[in-house]
């Protein structure tokens, strides 16, 4: 059984992740986090094989959410889930620890196979994200290498 806990500071989101996760046999919701310092608080107060986080949440936003349970050595297999399509934010989450990171418009298929993958060691990424950080890449090794 995957202990997951989701993270997101909407509401409906949560409800609707949990009602989702809730028809897979394999996965138990263990709870839910409305802001970052709850997140952080309930990482450390129950055993959480995988952590759906929102990057934009009040009070912490994701990626000092990773930052605090990485200092801490409590940071569980975490699968960034958002809205924000941007190259930066990928990045931080990646250099803070998370395993993946999947945009809000995955299918809910594509959403437990990246919560199986990540709680079993592995990192999942979107193809569409990862094309675009390859792009951003080069374009910064080409940027570094004339100047």
């Amino acid at each position: 059984m995957i202990r997951v806990l989701i993270a997101d500071d909407q509401m409906l989101i949560r409800q609707g992740i949990r009602t989702l996760l809730q028809m897979d046999q394999g996965i138990s919701v263990v709870g839910e986090a409305a802001d970052g310092a709850e997140t952080v608080e309930k990482v450390l107060a129950m055993s959480v094989d995988v952590l759906l986080l929102d990057i934009r949440m009040p009070c912490r936003d994701g990626i000092e959410v990773l930052r605090v349970l990485s200092e801490r050595e409590a940071l569980p297999p975490t699968l960034i889930l958002t809205t924000f399509d941007d190259s930066d934010v990928v990045l931080d989450g990646i250099r803070a620890g998370a395993r993946g990171f999947l945009l809000k418009d995955v299918s809910y298929q594509q959403l437990l196979a990246a919560i199986r993958a990540v709680a079993g060691g592995a990192t999942v990424f979107q193809p569409a994200v990862t094309e675009r950080l390859l792009r951003w890449q080069c374009g910064a090794h080409r940027r570094r290498s004339t100047a």
